[in-house]
């Protein structure tokens, strides 16, 4: 057996020495690759030339929350972690750094994060960098000069600057910053250091309501929850050159000043309720939402979420027009509601470019939240339903409905949908209809739901349609109608 392990070393050692430094780069553990070296002359110093990452994570189980065995778990979490360092101080690459520390430090352990912080940007040059420390650290001002960096991620740091020191993050490619404190001077800093950045995601951040971007590389903005103490107090954000944003989470209120560029939205945000105030909360979250819309009109891609489709079916029940949108796909996030049902409807009507819709009908119980913004629901809904939709679909091919809770046979509030698709969409292709329902139910709805859907009208005579239940069925495929 050793003799044929030792011939197989013999005929890999016969490669290139690049085929063997990606070899060696495949092993999971950064020390099997130092092992490596004991194999022959050849592969005695490869090692040095592979990347590897380190990441120091301190176990979540460990720490028993009382200060005799915590300062404990910390003192032996540290030393370890200089130890690891020690070990791997010799010289060879290393890429990634992650240090992810879920609690709360105490301040004294601050200049050993120092070390490490300095080890990873100073001494290894590391490309990738991940710091998560619970208690509040702040960041050292040398890190913030950095030429090898070009992915950071800095979660629960205080990031804070003298005026006369500046952000040099001249390679930095992506930046997540998050559950932190921030001013809008030192934002302005950071994204002047950073002329390379392409991608910003700023998580659970507060402390300021300007956010000026005029990196011309940076290409998506994502923003998962701004927090303010003031409601009245919305985001501003001015960024021409971004081509890809994302609003998540729960906000106060965000405000797009300019987003030309702007190529595709995705809004999956709830906006703070404030239980005290219904009317004013209600009137904010409908503002900022009618602001948004109008400031992304112009996108190619657009995906909302069920609080924003909540919201424009508030608008369209008052009779308000939604702006028109140039979106050629739509992606739609509801609640399995009737009441969602005129959001729906009248963003479709406003976007005649849709050549892809999809609607997502994720079910998520709203309960009494919905008490508040339709008190009376059945003469509402009545209203609604006899407005006549007249707005061709022009471009429209492709539509799925999927996460619909339920057979069709008890979800007719969806048909009049279906039937005002069918009718307009002149080019439609193909029309998916995926349910999560028991498979009994399924196929004592397939006859019915065939039926139905073969009656209705269908401006386009190459549409089909589909039926299937997301769970275990396959699709079936209903005929294609004959009217034209």
């Amino acid at each position: 057996m050793a003799k044929k392990i030792m011939a197989m070393v013999d005929r890999l050692s016969d490669l290139p020495e690049p085929i063997l430094i990606h070899i060696l780069s495949m092993l999971p553990e950064g020390k099997d690759v130092v092992r490596s070296s004991v194999l022959s002359k050849r592969w005695r110093f490869l090692w040095r030339y592979v990347p590897i990452s380190l990441d120091f994570s301190f176990p979540e189980d460990t720490y028993l929350g009382l200060p005799e065995s915590g300062e404990l778990e910390i003192l032996d979490f540290v030393n370890s972690t200089h130890r690891e360092l020690l070990y791997w101080r010799s010289g060879q690459k290393i890429r990634k750094f992650n240090v992810v520390v879920n609690f709360s430090v105490p301040e004294r352990f601050d200049k050993d994060i120092d070390l490490w912080v300095y080890f990873a940007i100073k001494k290894a040059d590391v490309e990738d960098f991940t710091l998560e420390c619970l208690s509040g650290y702040k960041l050292p001002h040398f890190a913030f000069k950095s030429p090898s960096l070009r992915n950071l991620n800095l979660q629960y740091c205080k990031l804070k600057l003298e005026p006369s020191v500046n952000v040099n993050w001249s390679n930095l490619v992506s930046l997540s910053v998050g559950h932190v404190k921030l001013t809008e001077g030192v934002m302005r800093k950071i994204l002047s250091g950073c002329p390379n950045l392409e991608c910003l995601l700023l998580d659970f951040i507060w402390g300021f309501d300007r956010l000026e971007i005029s990196n011309v590389k940076l290409k998506k903005l994502t923003i998962n929850s701004y927090e303010t103490s003031d409601c009245d107090v919305w985001l501003e954000i001015l960024a021409p050159h971004i081509q890809n944003l994302e609003l998540l989470g729960y906000s106060s209120g965000i405000r797009l000043r300019n987003v030309a560029a702007l190529v595709t939205a995705f809004f999956r945000i709830d906006f703070q309720f404030d239980f005290g105030e219904v009317d004013r909360s209600e009137k904010n979250e409908i503002s900022c939402l009618k602001e948004l819309l109008h400031s992304i009109a112009h996108v190619k891609n657009l995906e909302l979420s069920h609080w924003c489709i909540k919201c424009m079916s508030t608008l369209a029940l008052e009779g308000f027009q939604c702006q028109p949108s140039s979106s050629r796909f739509l992606k739609l996030h509801t609640n399995n509601e009737e009441l969602d049902l005129p959001g729906i409807c009248s963003f479709i009507q406003n976007s005649s470019n849709i050549e892809t819709l999809i609607i997502d009908w994720h079910h998520q119980d709203r309960g009494y939240l919905y008490a508040y913004y339709f008190k009376d629901k059945e003469r509402q809904i009545r209203t609604f339903e006899t407005h006549k939709f007249n707005c061709p679909l022009l471009h429209l091919k492709t539509i799925k409905f999927i996460n619909l809770v339920g057979p069709l046979s008890v979800n007719k509030f969806v048909l009049p949908l279906v039937k005002y698709l069918l009718e307009n969409a002149i080019v439609l292709e193909k029309f998916d209809v995926a349910a999560r329902c028991k498979e009994i139910d399924v196929r004592l709805d397939q006859i019915r739901i065939e039926q139905e859907l073969l009656s209705f009208p269908r401006s386009s005579s190459h549409a089909s349609v589909t039926f299937s239940n997301q769970r275990s069925l396959p699709p079936l495929l209903l005929h294609q109608s004959q009217h034209a």
